[in-house]
């Protein structure tokens, strides 16, 4: 699984992640860790995004995740 994680969002507390998986896009924002200080934790968010990661790839196995049909597919 290929992972990006974006940038921090301050006012949502949230960073957007992209799981990328077996042709599946799954795109979605996770909560980021901070630090004691109230500062963004890169490590632990990419540690708590790992995790989420694992619940996705679970998601795509048994086919909750798929990408959409095309929009001029015959029926």
């Amino acid at each position: 699984m290929k992972i990006t994680i974006g940038k921090f969002d301050s006012a949502t507390g949230t960073v957007l992640v992209t799981f990328d998986h077996e042709g599946i896009t799954h795109r979605r924002p996770v909560n980021a860790c901070l630090t004691e200080n109230g500062g963004y934790d890169k490590t632990a968010t990419a540690a708590r995004v790992d995790d989420v990661a694992r619940g996705v790839e679970h998601k795509i196995a048994i086919g909750l995740f798929a990408e959409p049909p095309e929009a001029n597919a015959a029926p």
